[in-house]
């Protein structure tokens, strides 16, 4: 279900002026101002008070907040089509049918669970970084290599960062097996040279031989696992070390971290 024009639903709280749109100016009154009565896209205040209309609007109808992700709700007696029913009174919505893209991730269903994949969205970076045609590498980091902070000259700091944000999308969404890369190298973003941007493009050619890699959800098994790792100061010039987990529902990934830390010893 989409909500059209969405932003548009939420209550304006405070007084907002803007001036007369292009074309609808008033004549004679030119040098007046607007006063808005509704939200408009581009407002701060505009993705806050939608949320907030929504909240209201679902917790009415029955719903429960889940207290550990306040954008899900819960009920358990209501049918999918009267919950579709219910919202299409309150908002002007569309409905799309079964959901077969959200937000780059790809979702097959099968007899058994569905499959989540971000194949085209990593097909999608490699292009905007030349990296298309690069040739694919089995690991995402050469274990050989220790990557400390640049001392030499500078790197364009923005494509770096931005490389990041990219990586870090996949990564918390279908590609867990990133991780540790990621997070290493997300730690030289404001001072990196030329051989963390040759780590990133090892990143790069490791997707490009594993872009179709999925995770595949399925209904059996609901059992919570739940696994640690950790390596005592394996930084030795700052005498950090490293740990992480990571959680397993079904068999497959859900929730991990790696997190370096300095222990002080009293």
């Amino acid at each position: 279900m989409d909500v059209k024009t969405t932003f548009l639903n939420g209550d304006l709280e405070e007084e907002v002026y803007m001036k007369q749109p292009e074309g609808f100016v008033m004549i004679g009154n030119e040098h007046k101002v607007c006063k808005l009565i509704k939200l408009l896209y581009g407002l701060k205040q505009a993705p806050k008070q939608w949320h907030q209309k929504f909240d209201e609007v679902v917790l009415s109808s029955g719903f429960h907040l889940n207290l550990s992700d306040k954008c899900v709700y819960c009920k358990f007696d209501d049918s999918v089509d009267k919950t579709k029913k219910f919202s299409s009174s309150r908002f002007l919505m569309k409905d799309m049918g079964e959901a077969d893209v959200i937000l780059g991730i790809k979702i097959k269903r099968e007899n058994k669970g569905i499959v989540i994949t971000q194949s085209y969205y990593i097909e999608k970076i490699l292009k905007k970084f030349n990296c298309e045609d690069c040739f694919p590498m089995g690991t995402s980091m050469d274990p050989v290599e220790k990557h400390k902070l640049n001392t030499s000259k500078h790197v364009d700091q923005l494509e770096y960062s931005i490389a990041i944000g990219c990586l870090m999308y996949a990564m918390t969404n279908t590609r867990p097996d990133i991780a540790y890369t990621v997070g290493r190298l997300s730690r030289f973003t404001s001072n990196h040279s030329r051989k963390h941007w040759k780590a990133i493009t090892t990143v790069f050619k490791y997707l490009r031989g594993t872009e179709d890699y999925d995770l595949s959800y399925v209904g059996y098994h609901s059992v919570l696992e739940g696994y640690p790792v950790a390596s005592w100061i394996n930084h030795v010039k700052d005498s950090s070390s490293t740990s992480g987990w990571v959680f397993l529902l079904t068999e497959v990934p859900f929730h991990g971290l790696p997190r370096s830390k300095h222990v002080s010893l009293v």
